[in-house]
């Protein structure tokens, strides 16, 4: 039949499937019965005429909870390709679909290896990959094809995808054209009718267009139900149906009751069979048929689903039932008593006994009051899930496995289980929902600690109120007492987090310490250095140094442990080591698939390395870092990583995109209070306001960070950009109001050794002072070492040629003037390296022009894949480190060649060894 009054979607899938590679594909929205599906057909009819490849997978509520069932069912035809991938992601996706008995796999690995299977498919023939009712789709799956829908870029690929109205998925933020399906207009609606029920009364076509209001399904169905039932008797009118309703029932719930008529009218063994394939998991006629055979006593045959596909309810295909439409998948229960579902459950469950888990499933489903053996079955379900790497589905187990505990104990057991999964997958409502839940049960004291900790887990410690700072650092030490001092350790890192995001007060920190100096734990462990770092960035900033330092001869030896030494080392400012530990961190946490934890460490090395002015490493960084954030739902890290873009388009002098990256991470941080965010962002702001001589606006932004009231306060961060809150202060007319602050921040600076407090200390102390005592101060400054510091060190170069000017020393100053510019020019630090120029000028030298740097032509994701091909990285090493196939990454250096003008890998990596000697110290 064809399809009506879908000319323009049609068309746009069409053009979609005249031009692979052009777009990741669409997401067709629409409600029940609306005819997504049908526009599906199309697609793969018109698919196969052009050549391409189908391969499809289409969800079923009941296989929700079943880790990688809709993925499995997608790459089934495809599965010899497994074998060809490389090793981490071919043991990943064997795991995931259940072919080999391996380790949890990374959900990140398993689409990495998605994408690398579909790509090396595609360049065979082009694809196109369906995924209908994504609604339905086990979690695992969903976010697997999210995360190969937005890195289909030059790749053959098409991806469509279905996705019922009002039902969320992760696809709805994957890249997908959205292609809206609505209702038809009255005119098509009547022209559908008559082509399917020519011979209706007036009456009854006038009481069919209205009740099926121009959806498809209605008006193909509804005149199939009136002839079921012989005829549609009286026609009500509207009034009559909502007379003492309030509203017409929703067209679904029509549909559905015509449905549940029609199986009313099927014999008894018939509607035995159609209920056990509506409520399995599985399309498997075998299973439907072996199960009803259970319940009736004796075998069941083909035969018996005859009376269904007479009444057009199911369709019979080789070894498969299939529901013509879910609407009628879903009717088939409120057909049956509790009593016939339960008997349905459990004949399945007993034909199933070398599927544990779908077993599980039907037996809970049979199960009203508190079972503990089939509790138990559940945890062993979950236990499968979380092996294959599939958190959601473990969750959903455990929670199951929760309402069917036999007491109280148990049941918080599995909850808090099931809520630690949910902090580990980053589903944070889910997790809150579940220590809830918890929570109003009797705990024991652990079970009470574990409840109360566990949200921490969740590192941005922003939405929890901070007075409970000093709640969690009693619980660390009530369970220290206890003997669970890996508990207590836990507790306390997840408090000390929010002293970095928030802002407790100093009290809080000084519980937070006490419980921290009593812990029978080695100073040196990495978890117990960041601690001391977040809590107490300038009271114990000398010892966490001491012990960074001793620790950054084994960098690399483990990602984890790097991570929190990374973040330790920023908070003491400890740039250069910052940045050691998070760039040593990345490679290990993106070969274990983690990225959830890859942005935290990405975002640290970008601030770092953004601070130390080495911007051609911190702007693929950064983007990398927000990229990663963005997808993984870290909303604050995301911020974060934004406002350090934002920091770099300052330091660049493009002012305009500075202020966009700005407010779009003020955007984020702003109603949650997330204070790094909103001291980055008034950085950003200041440096783009000093660059454009707005001195008193600068000043004004940058002395927010200082001000405890304000919400841009940091107790750490504050103390970091010392040179630049002091030139905006003196050309501000402020200098009083400057030497105040260093007057106050002197005191931190006896108690730690911080390499950013004490260079911002020396440049202050010398712009200050007066004639008589500057010179040697400068002079000081310069002496210290400034090694990998360049920025800083051109600053001071900067501010001493200009002293040295005003002072008619010029001669002098343009030493240190020219040196002040060539080290701006190779950082790309172009206000800075312009203020050089016109003081030199001043100083009777005229400088060159700065010559460009063929880097800034690039996007930060091509300057990330020019500097990994330039290390010698292959395509596939490039694509397996930035997660991307191989073939999108020769694309973008085809692109990457002629915008930087060379030929080869050799002379790429010559050009940009050649600008990274310019920039270094």
């Amino acid at each position: 039949m064809p399809l009506f009054g879908r000319e323009a979607e049609l068309k746009a899938l069409t053009e979609l499937i005249g031009h692979p590679g052009d777009r990741s594909g669409v997401l067709v929205r629409g409600e029940a019965g609306i005819g997504k599906s049908a526009l599906v057909a199309e697609a793969v009819s018109a698919s196969s005429a052009a050549g391409l490849r189908v391969l499809a997978t289409t969800a079923v509520e009941s296989e929700q909870n079943l880790p990688y069932a809709g993925l499995h069912q997608l790459l089934y035809p495809v599965r010899a390709g497994v074998d060809l991938l490389p090793a981490p992601q071919r043991g990943a996706l064997r795991s995931a679909l259940g072919l080999a008995d391996a380790a949890e796999p990374s959900a990140y690995l398993v689409g990495l290896a998605t994408l690398t299977l579909l790509a090396e498919e595609s360049a065979v023939r082009p694809l196109l990959v369906v995924a209908e009712d994504v609604h339905w789709l086990d979690r695992a799956s969903a976010d697997v094809l999210a995360f190969v829908a937005r890195r289909i870029e030059s790749e053959p690929i098409i991806m469509i995808a279905t996705l019922r109205e009002g039902e969320r998925s992760p696809l709805l933020d994957a890249g997908l054209s959205p292609m809206p399906v609505d209702r038809l207009s009255d005119e098509v609606a009547a022209e559908l009718l008559d082509s399917i029920a020519p011979d209706l009364s007036p009456a009854v076509r006038g009481w069919l267009l209205e009740e099926a209001a121009g959806n498809p399904l209605g008006l193909t169905e509804l005149p199939a139900a009136i002839a079921d039932q012989g005829g549609p008797g009286p026609v009500p009118s509207l009034t009559d149906r909502v007379a003492g309703l309030g509203q017409v029932p929703p067209l679904t719930e029509r549909l559905e009751r015509a449905f549940t008529a029609r199986v009313a009218t099927l014999p008894a063994q018939a509607r035995t069979a159609l209920l056990i394939a509506a409520l399995n998991q599985s399309d498997s006629l075998s299973e439907t048929l072996a199960a009803t055979g259970l319940v009736l006593g004796s075998a069941a045959e083909l035969e018996i689903l005859a009376p269904a596909v007479e009444v057009r309810l199911i369709e019979l295909g080789v070894g498969a039932v299939r529901f013509r439409h879910p609407l009628m998948r879903s009717a088939i229960p409120a057909a049956s008593t509790l009593a016939e579902h339960r008997r349905a459950h459990l004949a399945l469950a007993e034909t199933l006994r070398d599927q544990p888990d779908r077993r599980a499933w039907h037996r809970a489903a049979a199960t009203a009051g508190a079972d503990e053996g089939v509790a138990a079955d559940l945890d062993r379900a979950a236990d499968r899930a979380r092996h294959r790497g599939g958190a959601a589905a473990a969750v959903a187990a455990l929670e199951q496995a929760a309402r069917l505990s036999d007491g109280q104990d148990r049941k918080a057991v599995r909850l808090l289980r099931a809520a630690e999964l949910a902090v580990e997958s980053g589903r944070r409502d889910t997790a809150e929902r579940l220590v809830r839940e918890a929570q109003a049960l009797e705990l024991s004291p652990p079970r009470r600690a574990t409840a109360a900790w566990l949200l921490s887990g969740f590192e941005d410690g922003v939405r929890e109120d901070v007075s409970r700072v000093p709640e969690l650092a009693g619980l660390a030490a009530s369970v220290a007492a206890d003997g669970q001092v890996e508990l207590a350790v836990r507790i306390l890192l997840g408090a000390a987090m929010r002293c970095f995001w928030s802002e407790p007060g100093p009290s809080a920190r000084r519980s937070l310490l006490d419980v921290a100096d009593r812990l029978p734990v080695p100073a040196d462990d990495p978890r117990m250095v960041a601690v001391a770092a977040y809590v107490a960035p300038f009271e114990r900033g000398g010892t966490v140094l001491e012990r960074l330092r001793a620790l950054a001869g084994v960098a690399g030896a483990d990602p984890e442990t790097d991570r929190y030494l990374g973040s330790a080392a920023l908070q003491v400012g400890a740039f250069d080591l910052a940045a050691r530990f998070s760039a040593a961190a990345a490679p290990g946490l993106r070969a274990q698939g983690r990225l959830g934890l890859l942005p935290r460490a990405l975002a640290v090395q970008a601030w770092s390395r953004a601070r130390l002015g080495d911007l051609a490493a911190a702007v693929p960084v950064a983007a990398e870092a927000a990229r990663f954030a963005q997808e993984t739902g870290q909303p604050f890290m995301y911020g974060l990583a934004t406002a350090v873009q934002a920091e770099i388009a300052a330091l660049r002098g493009d002012h305009g995109q500075a202020g966009a990256l700005a407010d779009e991470a003020e955007r984020v941080a702003l109603p949650a209070g997330a204070r790094p965010v909103l001291a980055t962002v008034q950085l950003a702001r200041g440096l783009a306001a000093l660059s454009e001589g707005r001195f008193p606006d600068a000043f004004a932004a940058l002395n927010r960070v200082l001000d405890p009231a304000d919400p841009a306060y940091q107790l750490a961060l504050r103390t970091y950009f010392l040179a630049e809150l002091t030139d905006a202060a003196v050309r501000a007319g402020r200098t009083d109001t400057m030497r105040d602050i260093v007057h106050d921040l002197e005191p931190h600076a006896a108690s730690t050794s911080s390499p950013a407090l004490h260079i911002g200390l020396r440049y202050a102390r010398a712009v200050l002072a007066p004639d008589t005592e500057a010179e040697e101060l400068f002079t000081v400054a310069l002496r210290a070492d400034l090694t990998g510091w360049p920025a800083e060190r051109g600053r001071l170069q900067l501010a001493f040629g200009e002293w040295l000017r005003r002072r008619r020393r010029a001669a002098e100053s343009r030493t240190h003037l020219r040196t002040a510019r060539e080290t701006f020019d190779a950082l790309g630090m172009a206000a800075w390296g312009e203020r050089a120029r016109r003081e030199l000028r001043s100083a009777g030298e005229s400088s060159p022009n700065r010559a460009p740097d063929a880097r800034e032509k690039l996007t930060p994701h091509e300057l990330n894949i020019a500097q990994l091909a330039a290390e010698g990285l292959t395509n596939r090493e490039i694509g397996q480190r930035l997660y991307l196939s191989h073939r999108t990454v020769g694309t973008h250096l085809h692109r990457i060649f002629p915008k930087l003008g060379v030929s080869s890998r050799a002379d790429l990596a010559r050009m940009l060894k050649t600008f990274e000697d310019r920039s270094s110290p």
